[in-house]
């Protein structure tokens, strides 16, 4: 037996408890700021709780940190001995200690969902919370978001507003500046159009008119009956036949929902061209009874 194989026993039994500290640092689960990791809970506090991630230390979840609510209850959100997700929001410290969020989680979940809503071009709920001069600002999946005065169907008591539960389209959702800006009036609008169709006859009024046509306003829509299917005459100056807030019928042409227009007309309401400059009032009273004519030509131009 050589000498290195006849050492003294005592000389093996080197490893301290400092060794051992390193070794479990070596195996230690290392959590990392921007993480999403799961946890169980397993103590309440009144600054927050401490979630079990299989680290040398629990994490722990701010109060301010918990949920997207202002004063959540932590038997509820965070039940002991449940597991969730988490995002870690901090490096560990010397203790090995990482802050955790549900609120931030929550959050980008949130932001992701709005803009998926918005670019299929749907609806949400919006739950009006204050009011500003400029609108008023509500809750809508979780986030704050904004409708402007002008884009509100209740434009000047919006104190009444207040508690209410309204329906909006987003007009912007921008996660970086946090900026949701939703428009009431173009969800309404959306609604009100899905209702609408070709050939369809309305009663509406002069809205606005512009030297390429006139804009109607009817069934909380607009539509525009461009110079063009005014008549089958040449119309000179629209201003000679029309004006400001005046009763009119027409026909609505074609609705694109995505660009949110509708294309009305006269022209096809005439049984000759240029009667619309001649007998207006004549074309207006018999509408009703003109439009049936006017679906059927259009129906057999198709088929042609």
């Amino acid at each position: 037996m050589t000498s290195d194989s006849a050492s003294p026993k005592g000389s093996q039994i080197s490893f301290s408890m400092d060794d051992f500290t390193k070794a479990l640092d070596q195996y230690d689960y290392k959590c990392e700021k921007g993480q999403v990791i799961r946890g169980k809970v397993i103590q309440h506090t009144d600054d927050g709780a401490f979630v079990d991630i299989g680290g040398k230390s629990a994490g722990f979840v701010p109060i301010n940190e918990v949920d997207l609510q202002s004063r959540p209850n932590l038997a509820e959100i965070l039940p002991l001995n449940e597991e969730k997700e988490f995002l870690v929001i901090s490096e560990q410290n010397a203790e090995g200690q990482v802050k955790l969020s549900r609120r931030q989680l929550q959050l980008k979940e949130a932001w992701e969902n709005v803009a998926e809503i918005a670019e299929m071009g749907h609806s949400a709920q919006m739950r009006v919370t204050r009011t500003n001069k400029g609108g008023v600002v509500g809750e809508v999946e979780g986030l704050q978001g904004f409708i402007p005065r002008s884009h509100l169907i209740e434009k000047e008591d919006l104190n009444s507003l207040v508690g209410q539960l309204l329906t909006a389209t987003f007009l912007e959702v921008n996660p970086s500046t946090q900026k949701l800006v939703l428009s009431q009036r173009k969800a309404i609008a959306a609604a009100r159009m899905d209702k609408l169709e070709a050939g369809q006859l309305v009663n509406g009024k002069v809205s606005r008119i512009q030297p390429y046509g006139v804009f109607v306003d009817f069934e909380g829509v607009s539509g525009l009956l461009h110079i063009t299917q005014v008549s089958g005459s040449r119309v000179d100056d629209l201003n000679h036949l029309f004006k400001y807030n005046q009763d009119i019928k027409v026909m609505i042409l074609s609705i694109d929902e995505y660009k949110n227009r509708i294309a009305l007309s006269t022209k096809v309401l005439e049984n000759y061209p240029g009667e619309m400059i001649e007998k207006f009032d004549e074309v207006m009273k018999t509408a009703d009874a003109r439009v049936e004519k006017a679906k059927e030509t259009m129906e057999k131009e198709e088929q042609s």
